[in-house]
């Protein structure tokens, strides 16, 4: 076997590692023994560390490296020859390591500074301990006073990380020592400022104790890690004595990870997670935040451990998500011996694999590159052959250094969506995006929430003018570079009355705060998979007159439609992959130049931030090739109409819980999913307002063209406005999601989604049951069924009644969209011209 994986065993071998987690060298003089370069025990437990697997190998590890006598008398004896700096000479040359990250959190004895470690690899990084920050801020002997408070000392904390923020690669909790992972991302102030009020009466120097004080440290270190872009190490599993292992299952961080406010932040599981490896595994493959990180648990483990823990690693994390480390510390020889093993395990593992057949051998390769290196290097945003950590734009305080910023961005893109539907955006030069946009965001008229499709100016009765004026804050964790632009960037934005403080008619904020309601009271969240459709036109000009004329003229799913666009929809497909928006399927739609690309559920809020950057990426790619992509539900009269169809489901945990079971079981649903699917069916008619809110969207919503003209709703019937759906995988007796057809792209994507949540929470509330369904074409029985708004006015007039959607969405907000709806109906009754325009701006 070996000669079969020669080519992997080098590659192994030579590849240049990054020590994504290691700890500060001490001099040979420390009072910390050599002993504890072995194992993780103390006192009497140390001396029985000598007969342990892992000592015996890694004792002749460094024999053979020292060439020398394997006994522990003669390494040591060897070490004081040579001196620190020959040793680690030795050591770090035959780890290979091209750079360091180090966590200087923990004390020993005569301990190395930062810099000192420079001369053993190119680049040194700096990791900082979240709960040694905090507690030398405690300390302080001017922290003693009894006027502290939970607020000055969260003042104090957030100012002292934000300014060494450009200084550091990563934060690192060890929660895991203290209270266990189960942390509480919600804490309440009360509660952290009692666990303050405790620490502080206690001894000092001390040590943080307190679950709710540390919880709420985690919680706001996270907060800052996303918005300063910063990976978050997280000790989990083994270690030494002082942690309670049943705490340290990775399993236990489930209520961080689902916290949208941290869906953003890598987090990077250290140590394996030992024992919990399979565990990590699991997390890395279904939180596309979670990272991994094997350090420790080799060389600490036996060769079987080891080898084991790795394979679990891999049984269903991602290779790009899977990091090497030595948790070197104290002694060079621990980085030794960590990439020494590491080298062999991994080569073990991956040659393993290809003997399965899970990989190629080429495949193989790649991925020692990604462990030992690559992934790193992307995470930490390390620039090793240049020798240097790429900082780039990371805020220190207010201030930030921008030495690199307008050399690799210009502008900023600063999103929002108003309540007629339209893309808008403030574009600031990045330098000063990074300086003080990013925190203060810019200034924004009352008036932008009020205007309609025809009118940069707000409607009648939408109570907004141009007197007062809103903060447009980025959201940070939405930002990312311009897939079709090398030198741009874009970020969703909140609407803010002050800091902090939410607009009561901010989009993003109506579409949170419904589903807070939602989780608070049921502990449910939703899901959502939006069906992108849009049609491709080219410019014709004739007779000096210009046309935007269909790109082809194929039928549903034609293979030559799709090869008329390759081009144009691999460069699409690209860009969204880069965006980290996953396409699922694309294929020609039913019109004349229609196609169709569908988007993977993920949670509801993030999925509407997803949908508006698709819609932005497929109309600036087609407008690259000369092309013009529209959205707007009908362009066409005598064509078919492009919807925005959003696919649901409500999940509780890691649990689908709109999808029925043995025991509960409505059609497929289950109880929950047949009352929140009923609150829809019940409020549709006023949904409409949000959901397909212009009077163009209701020349798409006809009898026979599977848009959903009647209320009603079936299994798998695409007549019907709410269909339940049986996916491949999916038991025939049961349902997984249901679509909403009558959703189209003049929606704002929040907004309608909110729409449909605060409807599904009134069916909740009061248990509301659904009719049966119907089983065939409803346009059959419109002598029984109600017909759906045929007019924007009919489903204004509905929303207008609707006291539940007023009061879960903000009456101020719904108020507005009403009046923008009633002066869209006025205006393209007396102007039915206007249409032609409507293809430029959805």
């Amino acid at each position: 076997m070996e000669a079969r994986y020669a080519a992997l065993r080098r590659a192994t071998e030579e590849v240049a590692a990054v020590d994504a987690h290691a700890h500060n060298l001490v001099e040979l003089g420390s009072a910390f023994p050599f002993l504890r370069c072995f194992s993780e025990a103390e006192g009497d437990a140390l001396a029985l560390a000598p007969h342990s697997l892992s000592f015996k190998r890694s004792l002749r590890d460094i024999a053979g490296l020292y060439n020398c006598e394997a006994s522990l008398e003669k390494v040591e004896e060897f070490r004081r020859a040579e001196g620190l700096k020959s040793i680690s000479s030795k050591c770090f040359q035959a780890a290979n390591i091209s750079a360091i990250l180090i966590d200087d959190g923990i004390t020993f004895d005569k301990m190395l500074d930062l810099e000192s470690h420079k001369a053993f690899a190119p680049v040194v990084g700096r990791v900082l301990r979240i709960e040694r920050l905090a507690e030398t801020i405690i300390n302080d002997e001017s922290f003693s006073g009894s006027s502290w408070t939970l607020d000055s000392f969260t003042e104090s904390y957030v100012a002292k990380l934000k300014s060494v923020s450009n200084q550091i690669v990563a934060l690192k909790s060890i929660a895991a020592y203290r209270s266990g992972l189960e942390i509480n991302p919600n804490v309440s102030k009360t509660d952290a400022e009692d666990g303050l009020r405790k620490e502080l009466t206690g001894p000092r120097p001390f040590r943080i104790t307190n679950k709710n004080l540390i919880d709420y440290l985690f919680a706001c270190s996270l907060e800052i890690a996303v918005s300063f872009n910063l990976p978050v190490q997280i000790h989990t599993g083994f270690g030494d004595k002082d942690l309670d292992l049943r705490k340290c299952n990775p399993l236990h961080l489930r209520a961080v990870l689902e916290d949208e406010r941290f869906a953003k932040c890598q987090l990077v599981l250290l140590h394996a997670s030992y024992p919990f490896s399979k565990e990590a595994s699991y997390l890395a493959s279904v939180y596309s935040q979670v990272y991994l990180d094997f350090g420790l648990a080799i060389p600490k483990l036996s060769l079987h451990g080891m080898t084991s823990s790795v394979k679990e690693l891999l049984e269903l994390a991602p290779i790009k998500k899977v990091m090497f480390s030595t948790d070197g510390y104290a002694f060079p020889e621990t980085y030794y011996l960590g990439a020494k093993r590491a080298r062999d395990v991994v080569y073990r593992v991956l040659a393993a694999a290809c003997e399965d057949g899970d990989l190629s051998i080429l495949e193989a390769i790649e991925a020692v590159e990604d462990i030992f290196r690559t992934n790193a290097l992307h995470l930490y945003k390390l620039n090793v052959a240049n020798g240097s950590i790429n900082h780039g734009t990371t805020i220190a305080g207010d201030s930030v250094s921008l030495s690199s910023v307008e050399e690799n961005v210009l502008f900023v893109r600063i999103i929002w969506i108003d309540a007629s539907g339209q893309h808008r955006c403030r574009v600031v030069p990045a330098g000063r995006f990074y300086e003080v946009t990013r925190n203060k965001g810019v200034g924004l008229t009352f008036a932008v929430m009020g205007m309609t499709s025809f009118c940069d100016g707000p409607a009648d009765g939408t109570n907004l003018t141009g007197v007062g004026e809103i903060r447009l804050v980025p959201d940070m964790p939405t930002l990312l570079r311009l897939p079709w632009s090398t030198c741009e960037e874009m970020v969703m934005a909140d609407m803010q009355i002050r800091p902090g403080e939410a607009w009561e008619y901010c989009p993003r904020n109506a579409l949170r705060k419904v589903t807070k309601v939602l989780l608070d009271e049921f502990n449910v969240t939703m899901m959502a998979g939006f069906e992108n459709e849009f049609f491709l036109r080219r410019k014709l000009v004739s007779d000096g007159v210009e046309q935007w004329v269909p790109y082809d003229n194929t039928n549903y799913c034609s293979t030559s439609a799709f090869d008329g666009a390759s081009s144009i929809l691999q460069e699409i497909y690209s860009s969204l992959k880069a965006s980290d928006i996953v396409v699922e399927q694309l294929h020609a739609e039913a019109g004349k130049g229609q196609f169709e690309i569908a988007l993977k559920y993920i949670l509801c809020t993030l999925a509407a931030d997803k949908l508006i950057y698709a819609r932005e990426t497929i109309k600036s790619v087609a407008r690259k090739h000369g092309l013009l992509a529209t959205f707007l539900p009908k362009p066409d009269l005598n064509d078919i109409g492009s919807g925005s169809h959003v696919h649901l489901s409500l999940w509780e945990n890691d649990q689908n819980v709109f999808m029925g079971s043995s025991k509960d079981n409505f059609h497929g649903m289950s109880k929950t999913g047949e009352q929140f699917l009923a609150g829809v069916y019940y409020h549709l008619s006023s949904i409409l307002a949000f959901t397909a809110p212009h009077p163009n969207s209701y020349d798409r919503i006809q009898p026979n063209t599977w848009s959903g003209a009647y209320l009603c709703w079936g299994k798998e019937n695409r007549e019907a406005p709410l269909r339940t759906a049986c996916p491949p995988g999916v038991p025939l007796d049961l349902v997984s999601n249901f679509e909403i057809k009558s959703f189209d792209a003049c929606a704002n994507p929040h907004l309608g989604l909110a729409a449909i949540i605060a409807a599904g929470i009134d069916g909740l509330r009061r248990g509301l049951k659904l009719p049966e369904p119907i089983e065939s074409n409803p346009a059959d029985y419109a002598s029984k069924l109600q017909r759906l708004p045929q007019n924007l006015q009919e489903s204004v007039e509905s929303l207008s009644a609707d006291k539940v959607l007023h009061e879960l969405i903000g009456d101020k907000l719904v108020t507005a969209a009403i009046a923008i709806r009633k002066a869209e109906i006025d205006h393209y009754a007396k102007n039915p011209g206007a249409f032609n325009d409507l293809i430029h701006l959805y």
